[in-house]
């Protein structure tokens, strides 16, 4: 008899789905209101938005493999919804300018994390931890907990409001950068040599692929990518403070693993990622309905990831 599988992107759908449904059946919940579960479910994906951004720069850097992970993503998310605010100060026509500017800072950020780890050969869970708190730092010191700025109107239209038979425009800017990483991942040379040297780099760079480059330009991505999530977090919140985007640095990393790329590199996928975020928040959702203290929701969340991680069989792929 043959054995059926599923894969970890679809696995992680149809867990969502599950939760949808089983979240309808709580007190306080949609119930059987066809609007409600309607709004209700396009809330949930609109929210889901922002950590699946954020979670696009650790898929690449997981996926290049070399026990790869970005902890300094909450850092660059709270830099760049600081930096948008001062830059746009409630004015329109500074929104692209703004845009520009936190992209390349967040790519800059990301180069000297890469360069850090390729020519000095810092562990990168040390040099993106290290530069997590520098950049923390400079933000406390130059800012003194007081950040003078406004969000521009269009901001909030753009991304926060209904933009398109009531889909909020948050969703459909995901929509076209979901087709982006895709078209990365899977349709250039860039995403060919990020999965050959997540695999192996000694047989990637026999074969001629550019490692160094490689990891430099995986991390200054990561980092721009990082950057536009705190970009959109700050136009959809439209607050800033200093700790805005370290409530995303673990969910990233956890969206990415649920969402089925290997922890040890070569293998995964946005759409593996984006499902594994809406998972996330859906589970979060689910707890916050039941009305549970945050301590036991972190217990939960904990708890719940662990045992999604066991069946995927992290732990094999981990060790290899």
């Amino acid at each position: 008899m043959k054995k059926i599988s599923i894969s970890p992107p679809v696995a992680a759908v149809l867990l969502a789905v599950v939760l949808f449904i089983f979240s309808g059946f709580l007190p306080n919940s949609f119930g059987t209101n066809t609007q409600a579960a309607v709004s209700q479910a396009v809330n949930i994906v609109r929210l889901s938005v922002f950590l699946g951004i954020i979670a696009a720069g650790q898929t690449l850097i997981i996926i290049s493999g070399g026990e790869g992970i970005d902890l300094s993503a909450g850092a660059i998310v709270t830099l760049s919804a600081i930096l948008t605010w001062m830059i746009v100060q409630g004015k329109d026509e500074r929104v692209l300018p703004a845009l520009v500017a936190v992209l390349l800072v967040g790519a800059v950020i990301g180069l000297i994390n890469g360069a850090g780890i390729i020519f000095l050969k810092i562990s990168p869970l040390v040099m993106t931890l290290g530069m997590a708190g520098v950049i923390t730092g400079v933000v406390i010191i130059t800012n003194h907990s007081n950040t003078p700025g406004r969000l521009a109107p269009i901001m909030t239209r753009v991304i926060a409001r209904p933009l398109f038979l009531g889909i909020p425009g948050a969703i459909i800017i995901y929509v076209f950068f979901a087709a982006l990483m895709w078209l990365i991942l899977e349709r250039t040379t860039f995403g060919k040599n990020l999965f050959a040297i997540g695999v192996n780099r000694v047989t990637a760079k026999l074969s001629g692929v550019n490692v160094t480059h490689m990891v430099l330009g995986t991390y200054a991505l990561a980092g721009a990518l990082a950057a536009f999530g705190g970009f959109m977090v700050v136009g959809n919140t439209g607050v800033v403070f200093l700790s805005l985007g370290q409530p995303f640095l673990f969910p990233s990393i956890a969206a990415v693993a649920v969402g089925g790329t290997l922890l040890s590199g070569g293998k995964g996928s946005y759409f593996g990622s984006m499902a594994g975020a809406l998972v996330l928040i859906l589970i979060s959702s689910v707890l916050t309905t039941m009305q549970m203290i945050d301590a036991v929701r972190q217990m939960v969340l904990g708890a719940t990831l662990l045992i999604i991680l066991s069946i995927y069989g992290r732990q094999r792929g981990f060790r290899q």
